[in-house]
């Protein structure tokens, strides 16, 4: 199963050491499912700790080996991902997503993503941490990986 994460997720998990965020990052470790992200979402993620919590940004830079990163989508795909509708600065993330045909876009804002939470958008379903950690722990028991 493969995760892509918005810069929301990325700084929470780096921020903490623990917590479901950083737990998707444990089961990547393991091989039970693969991470990946956009260097525009991975942008966004840097310029909130260098706002929020510049001291932390190391931890980011910590989890970046165990992230794929993949290309940027071409602007059609952007265009098509601000008709869901989304803002100008959420929609290279969701049209990323669906350009390198992950399984799940999991994001924390509820705010502009929330009318999509649980729904697919061009084969990409959109979770929340929560919800995409249930969704690989499931994965998991259904393909015999647990234990």
């Amino acid at each position: 199963m493969r995760l892509f994460l918005d810069a929301n997720v990325l700084f929470t998990a780096a921020y903490s050491g623990e917590g479901v965020a950083r737990s998707l990052f444990a089961l990547a470790g393991a091989g039970v499912c693969a991470l990946c992200t956009s260097a525009f979402a991975l942008e966004e993620a840097r310029r909130n700790f260098a706002l929020k919590a510049p001291a932390k940004l190391a931890g980011l830079e910590q989890l970046l080996p165990g992230i794929l990163l993949v290309p940027e989508p071409a602007p059609e795909r952007v265009r098509q991902a601000q008709e869901l509708p989304l803002p100008p600065k959420d929609a290279p993330i969701m049209a990323a997503a669906v350009a390198c045909a992950t399984d799940l876009m999991v994001t924390g804002d509820r705010r502009d993503f929330g009318h999509l939470f649980g729904r697919v958008v061009d084969g990409v379903k959109v979770a929340s941490p929560r919800e995409a950690l249930g969704e690989v722990l499931k994965r998991m028991e259904e393909t015999g990986e647990a234990g």
